[in-house]
């Protein structure tokens, strides 16, 4: 099997994940899981796809991610992760898509508009 390549993407995070045969080493942005992501949380988010499956160490992911913050990031990695898996295996299809992490979350930050403090905040009211 060839190296699989997909793309993840939450609010501003993009995230290349490549998933090939191995013993289960997640890199991402050339670190360790636990190093790049210290959270436990983050660090679930991120194998979601792959306990799910009940692939864990079967397979070596490298990630190259930018942009977004923390938890944007893993999201947008566990998704990567999950479409990887189903290129693999199209069994793999009918839990992730009950779980929902086939689908990208298409929530962003709304734009700031003219005339107003932030995006609907309008600026404060003074009488006199």
């Amino acid at each position: 099997m060839e190296i699989i390549n997909t793309i993840g993407r939450r609010k501003t995070s993009i995230a290349r994940v490549y998933v090939k045969p191995g013993k289960g080493t997640i890199l991402i942005n050339d670190r360790e899981l636990a190093t790049y992501f210290t959270s436990e949380i983050l660090q679930i988010t991120v194998k979601q796809a792959l306990t799910l499956t009940k692939a864990d160490g079967n397979y070596d992911v490298t990630v190259n991610v930018e942009g977004g913050g923390n938890k944007g990031q893993a999201e947008a990695i566990r998704l990567g992760i999950a479409r990887a898996l189903v290129t693999i295996n199209n069994e793999n299809r009918a839990p992730l898509r009950k779980e929902g992490l086939l689908t990208r979350d298409s929530r962003m930050v709304e734009r700031k508009k003219p005339g107003r403090r932030k995006a609907r905040r309008k600026f404060q009211f003074s009488k006199r």
